[in-house]
C-alpha cells in the first residue's frame, strides 16, 4: 500500500501547501491548502459533489463515485455500495461556501480508535483566486504511537485536495 501511494505521489505535480503541523505519541495536525480560479460557491458545490474528486484507491468500496456528503449538521460523509456501506465523517458545523467541519476517523483510523476533527475552508483572496485549506487534527492511542501515521495521512489527504483542485479547472 505504502509502495503504491509513493508512487502514485510522484505522478502528481503538487502545487499545494501541504505539511505536518505538529506530531506526537497520541496525535497529529496536517494543513493542506490550494488556490484556484473557482469561485467560493464553484468550489463548495464541487467539495459536495465528493464522488467527482477523491480518489477512488482511498474509499472502502473501490469506487468513489459511491460516495456522498449531506452538507448539514449530523450529515453524513458516507460511501454506499448496495447493502455495503460506511461512514466516513460527521459533519459537526456548516456555514454554505465558507466553511465545513467534520468529526471522525477516515478509513484504517476507525477501527484503531483513532478521532480527528477535519476542516475545509474557502476562502476569496485578494488577489482574486479562492485559498481552499483542508486541515485534519487527530488523536487517540495506538500502542505504538500515532505520530508515525501523520506523514501518510497528508499524503494520502494531499491527493484528495489536489483531486478537487483539479476538478475545479476543468
Amino acid at each position: 500500500m505504502q509502495k503504491i501511494l509513493l508512487i502514485a505521489l510522484s505522478l502528481i505535480a503538487i502545487s499545494a501547501q501541504a505539511k505536518v503541523l505538529d506530531k506526537a505519541a497520541n496525535g497529529f495536525t496536517i494543513e493542506i491548502s490550494v488556490e484556484t480560479e473557482a469561485s467560493a460557491e464553484q468550489a463548495y458545490q464541487q467539495f459536495l459533489n465528493v464522488g467527482d474528486w477523491w480518489n477512488s484507491d482511498h474509499t472502502w468500496f473501490g469506487d468513489a463515485k459511491k460516495m456522498y456528503i449531506e452538507p448539514n449538521v449530523n450529515g453524513c460523509f458516507c460511501e454506499i455500495d448496495g447493502a455495503k456501506q460506511a461512514i466516513h465523517m460527521t459533519v459537526s458545523y456548516i456555514v454554505p461556501n465558507k466553511e465545513v467541519r467534520m468529526i471522525g476517523g477516515l478509513g484504517p483510523l476507525q477501527m484503531m480508535g483513532i478521532h480527528g476533527g477535519m476542516l475545509w475552508k474557502f476562502e476569496p483572496q485578494e488577489n482574486g483566486k479562492l485559498k481552499i485549506t483542508h486541515r485534519y487534527q487527530v488523536t487517540g492511542y495506538s500502542k505504538d504511537g500515532i505520530d508515525k501515521l501523520a506523514e501518510i495521512v497528508n499524503q494520502v489527504q494531499t491527493i484528495q485536495v489536489k483531486g478537487l483542485q483539479k476538478a475545479l479547472s476543468k
